[in-house]
């Protein structure tokens, strides 16, 4: 997700609601679900909804990895962390029976699984540095464009070449020294595994609360409601612990409706790959592109492809939330240093998220709560390379430990 400091949207007691863009996204909203319905299917169309409400709980909330991660790094303040392990956990004790059942109303159902091994350790690092400097991650990169940032309207096209440049190198990778995927839930069964899980996450909060507690002698809190009334839930802002319960349950439902949990970069590697035949590049030759997958996705429309429809709903949705939030505001003023540290970080991001089978969604949050190991493996990974973003950012002129 993104930087919940730089990129959090500013609100007022009073409501002043953006029309145009309100009435565009909404419009948009209606236009897309009877396209894909009618192009596809109802459950495409329910896809793209679902795509919504993430865009709306991600904006809202100002939920987001990258910004949370540096603010635990350079202020020690780990309300953020905190509210990403209540997440992922309310996800688990859900996923992991679910997925161990292996369908549900006819329904297969597949976890966010991959192999254990250097490309996942160097993929997640390039990712945790990239987010830092690019100000976002995956879904944050998403829902900021959605809010009007033309900054990470910058870091998703570089997002989208480096996905394209990683699906070209993956087979390399993958030929060096890996693990087969290893799943929680089929080594240990479901009761032991969801109790590791859970085990884990907790562990990381108390971790970041006891840190918190020693620095600054207290826990944070989440604020109190910005709005009267249940106003909040409508134009925001939401707590983190309500937005995340909210992605929790979207992600629940995209595996009862897409048969996999919620996933985010395979549609960047996808809109590049398209663009790419588009100019003449022969990508379809690749050896990525001639796996059934991506070979049948190539050779589909994007409406059928479901990362690329949540993609979209996620970035309408945050469009429709900042316009509630009467702060859809446009910025076209970008300086040389932010704007390369946006390219360099697109570019890792999008290579790094091929490399190690998805970001912070598609490795961490779902992999984690499938049970996967390589989402535990990816979470470490990660955050070293974050850690090394937020000492670099400063050199790009964005504030990192160095003011």
């Amino acid at each position: 997700m993104t930087d919940i400091t730089a990129a959090a949207p500013k609100y007022l007691p009073r409501v002043t609601i953006d029309g145009a863009p309100a009435k565009v996204a909404g419009a948009a909203f209606v236009v897309g679900f009877l396209a894909i319905a009618w192009l596809v299917d109802l459950r495409q169309a329910a896809l793209f909804l679902v795509g919504g409400g993430l865009g709306m709980a991600l904006y809202h909330g100002s939920f987001g990895f990258t910004g949370g991660w540096r603010r635990f790094v350079v202020e020690a303040r780990g309300r953020a962390i905190r509210a990403q392990m209540l997440m992922i956990a309310v996800t688990t004790v859900a996923m992991i029976p679910l997925l161990s059942a292996g369908s549900l109303g006819g329904q297969p159902l597949v976890g966010a699984l991959a192999p254990v091994g250097v490309s996942v350790l160097v993929g997640a690092v390039m990712f945790g540095l990239g987010m830092q400097l690019g100000g976002g991650c995956g879904s944050g990169t998403l829902f900021t464009v959605g809010g009007g940032s033309a900054r990470m309207l910058v870091t998703l096209a570089f997002f989208v070449i480096g996905a394209v440049i990683g699906t070209a190198h993956l087979p390399w990778w993958l030929e060096l020294p890996s693990r087969p995927a290893i799943s929680l839930g089929q080594t240990f069964g479901v009761a032991t595994a969801v109790l590791m899980t859970l085990a884990g996450l907790g562990l990381v909060a108390l971790v970041s609360a006891l840190v918190e507690r020693r620095v600054h002698g207290d826990i944070e809190r989440e604020p109190a409601p910005k709005r009267p009334g249940w106003m909040w839930l409508v134009h925001g802002p939401w707590p983190l612990v309500g937005a995340g319960l909210v992605l929790a349950i979207l992600n629940i439902a995209t595996l009862l409706l897409a048969g996999h949990p919620w996933s985010v970069t395979f549609g960047f590697g996808l809109w590049g790959a398209k663009i790419a035949q588009g100019i003449g590049i022969p990508v379809e030759t690749w050896a990525f592109w001639n796996w059934p997958g991506p070979q049948k996705a190539l050779n589909s429309s994007v409406l059928e492809d479901i990362t690329s429809v949540m993609d979209f709903g996620i970035i309408l949705g945050a469009a429709l939330a900042a316009s509630l939030a009467g702060s859809f505001a446009p910025k076209a003023k970008l300086p040389i240093g932010s704007l390369m540290a946006a390219i360099i970080g697109g570019l890792l991001m999008g290579y790094g998220a091929r490399l190690s089978f998805g970001c912070n969604i598609g490795a961490l949050f779902s992999g984690i709560a499938s049970g996967s190991v390589h989402g535990w493996v990816w979470f470490a990974a990660a955050f070293g390379g974050s850690l090394a973003g937020v000492w670099l950012r400063p050199a790009f002129g964005l504030d990192g430990f160095r003011k």
